[in-house]
């Protein structure tokens, strides 16, 4: 009899991670389109085809009669800029050890490595695929703060992708309620969305720039996480919790 490659473990597969709280995460890689939305948008800067929407996007948002000056009131601005510092490599590093070390107390080893690695993968990524394009800063309106590195993709955008989703899935999976679950992924794909908005809003990336890091880190999560429930099933790592209250299998 000719061998025939069994089919289980893909099904298996899927029918785990239809069980699981991916759903919203998945949603953000199908709008971003992932890993291919980030070569295509990669090609296109390359290319210089996003300028002229890069240029129309950043000019709505600023005082036609002071391009200094972006729109809204002052605490529009004021606001901006403590929405991005929530997207820096202090806050998350501070955000990140103080999760990791609660896991860690808690006797949570695995998923305090899964929070390690996915953090300090994201911010590697980040700073390699910036040396890679080495894109100049937006030159067209005033920084509203200060910038040193590249440009493409946006540094604020991928770590707060990388991080923020995969804190909001970490939680999500200790609660049991459905609702509790989708409440934790919108919020930390709501924080990710405004982190990225606010880089633009105040001057410091192109649009484009913060659409690649949406994509790149939002997959970044996604791998991370794809690799942590496949731990989950070999036993490697805590399993998650159903709506009794009782670890899924």
């Amino acid at each position: 009899m000719a061998f025939q490659p069994s089919r289980r473990p893909f099904s298996a597969l899927w029918a785990w991670l239809g069980q699981h709280e991916l759903g919203v995460l998945a949603t953000v890689f199908l709008l971003a389109a992932a890993l291919l939305a980030f070569i295509w948008l990669a090609e296109e800067v390359g290319e210089g085809d996003t300028g002229a929407f890069d240029r129309a996007v950043m000019l709505a948002l600023r005082n036609p009669a002071d391009p200094a000056d972006p729109i809204g009131p002052s605490w529009v601005e004021a606001a901006a800029r403590d929405m991005t510092s929530l997207g820096s490599v202090t806050v998350l590093a501070l955000v990140s050890l103080v999760v990791i070390g609660f896991l860690g107390i808690v006797g949570k080893r695995s998923a305090a490595l899964l929070v390690l690695v996915s953090v300090g993968g994201g911010r590697l990524l980040g700073e390699v695929l910036k040396d890679t394009f080495e894109r100049s800063r937006p030159d067209l309106v005033p920084h509203a703060v200060q910038v040193h590195s590249a440009s493409f993709p946006s540094g604020h955008a991928v770590l707060a992708a990388a991080t923020y989703l995969t804190l909001g899935a970490l939680l999500a999976r200790v609660q049991p309620r459905r609702r509790v679950k989708a409440y934790l992924l919108s919020v930390a794909v709501l924080v990710t969305l405004l982190v990225g908005a606010s880089r633009i809003y105040l001057g410091v990336h192109w649009p484009s720039d913060v659409l690649a890091g949406w994509c790149i880190g939002a997959a970044w999560a996604m791998l991370c996480w794809l690799i942590a429930l496949w731990l989950q099933r070999r036993g490697q790592v805590e399993p998650d919790v159903t709506h009794g209250g009782a670890p899924q299998r």
